[in-house]
């Protein structure tokens, strides 16, 4: 068990998947400096996809995603038609600069559009951009997963697919809006190993609505008997300020503090104890796979995906609300997909915000990444204000970091405080900002 030291936690943080975060964004940043990005990027530099299908079926209730309901069939048609122009558009900005080696498919659900949808959509892709056996990511609703998707996920050659699995908890599973059996989430698991898919991906959450930390174990213990390759054990994030179809969750039923600790601590401990290895502080991967690999080799990044093994210095999204990553800008585009469409039939690039990143950014993310990714980080004098130093003092009276020189460690102990130890490092940050969620 952790040591729990809930006045390191009381302040919300990013999750930091980038830096500078998503709430630094600005329409002073746009358009014209995603295109320059683009003209910047080197003919054999290793690109990263990423394609927001922003459509489900059902829309659940604790979802943090930029998504919408699949109800209208001319509404999807629309919408791929000019994530198609969005494609060709940024093949022709790149000038076949660049390689692609890993294309993610997320959303949303991208099995909310129709499998021949998503060959054709893939097809484009590959015939667009220059490419070298790409890695292929999808993500997946269990409840729409048809053989026939199944089928093509198998034969497009999609090489990971995760699937939100959340809870097998009945009873949790009607609190937030999503309920799917447990048999669906093993005859899908069996149906994607038999097409040959090479790792499997649950999505698990703890600090559910009406969850008990039984209810936790019991879904380990079905998920680790299942033997995804990979494991994301995240916490809920309560928005409802932000997300109003958590308006409909009942915030009396969550779990407090001290029980969502308890969970994380015991969903640690429960799959290393099986066998994961741990990734960071909330990701999981058994030993052969790819993200386990690149933690030991100390190759770990991180990106919007989350933890990972891509080494890509840049990541183009594409889609309403993808976010593109370069060593100079983050930028994301239109968020609405009415404005989406709108934008790319005048042929334009049809990002909407951004931040510029300076070379002080680019220290300080560096810093950020390898404190989550790898547990230390070299840092300088000029990151520390007075407050920060303080901070770091306390952390290391309670013995979560120790130092060599300008080298910070984190202890065994200090893995459920790295974030809030990141954020020390954010220029950015403002105290009492509640614009984020739980730092566990």
């Amino acid at each position: 068990m952790w040591p729990y030291y809930p006045e390191l936690l009381a302040a919300p943080v990013p999750r930091y998947t980038s830096y500078p975060t998503a709430a630094e964004l600005t329409e002073q940043v746009g358009a014209a400096e995603r295109e320059r990005e683009l003209a910047r990027v080197e003919r054999d530099a290793s690109l990263s996809l990423y394609v927001h299908i922003p459509f489900c079926r059902e829309i659940c209730w604790y979802c943090g995603c930029n998504t919408g309901a699949a109800n209208r069939r001319n509404r999807l048609s629309a919408y791929l038609e000019a994530l198609d122009r969005e494609i060709a558009l940024v093949s022709r900005k790149l000038g076949h600069r660049g390689i692609v080696r890993h294309i993610a498919f997320g959303g949303g659900s991208p099995n909310a559009i129709a499998p021949v949808e998503f060959v054709r959509l893939l097809q484009h892709i590959l015939l667009s951009f220059p490419h070298d056996d790409p890695q292929i990511a999808v993500e997946v609703d269990p409840r729409i997963l048809d053989d026939q998707w199944i089928s093509v996920l198998g034969a497009t050659g999609v090489h990971r697919v995760s699937m939100g699995v959340q809870t097998f908890a009945p009873h949790v599973q009607q609190a937030i809006g999503r309920v799917q059996p447990a048999t669906m989430i093993e005859s899908a698991t069996a149906r994607l190993r038999a097409q040959g898919i090479e790792s499997i991906s649950y999505d698990l959450m703890y600090g559910l609505p009406e969850q008990s930390l039984g209810d936790i174990d019991d879904t380990l213990e079905r998920s680790i008997a299942l033997a995804p390759e990979r494991i994301a054990l995240f916490g809920y994030a309560h928005v409802p300020q932000l997300l109003p179809r958590q308006r409909r969750i009942d915030a009396t039923r969550l779990p407090g503090q001290a029980e969502r600790f308890a969970m994380a601590s015991h969903g640690y401990d429960r799959l290393t104890a099986a066998g994961y290895e741990a990734v960071g502080f909330d990701h999981f991967a058994l030993p052969q796979d790819a993200l386990a690999q690149a933690r030991r080799e100390g190759k770990l990044r991180r990106n919007f995906q989350g933890f990972t093994a891509d080494p890509s210095a840049v990541l183009i999204g594409l889609g309403a609300t993808a976010i593109s990553s370069f060593p100079g800008a983050i930028i994301q585009n239109e968020k609405n997909a009415g404005r989406y469409r709108m934008r790319l039939s005048a042929v334009r690039l049809p990002a909407e915000r951004g931040v510029l990143r300076s070379d002080a950014d680019r220290r300080r993310g560096q810093v950020i990444e390898h404190i989550l990714c790898h547990g230390q980080a070299r840092i300088t004098t000029d990151m520390l204000g007075s407050a920060a130093d303080l901070e770091l003092a306390r952390l290391a009276d309670y013995g979560l970091v120790t130092f060599d020189g300008a080298l910070l460690r984190l202890t065994p102990d200090a893995l459920p405080y790295a974030r809030s130890i990141a954020a020390l490092f954010d220029a950015y940050r403002q105290p009492g900002a509640k614009t984020f969620s739980n730092a566990i």
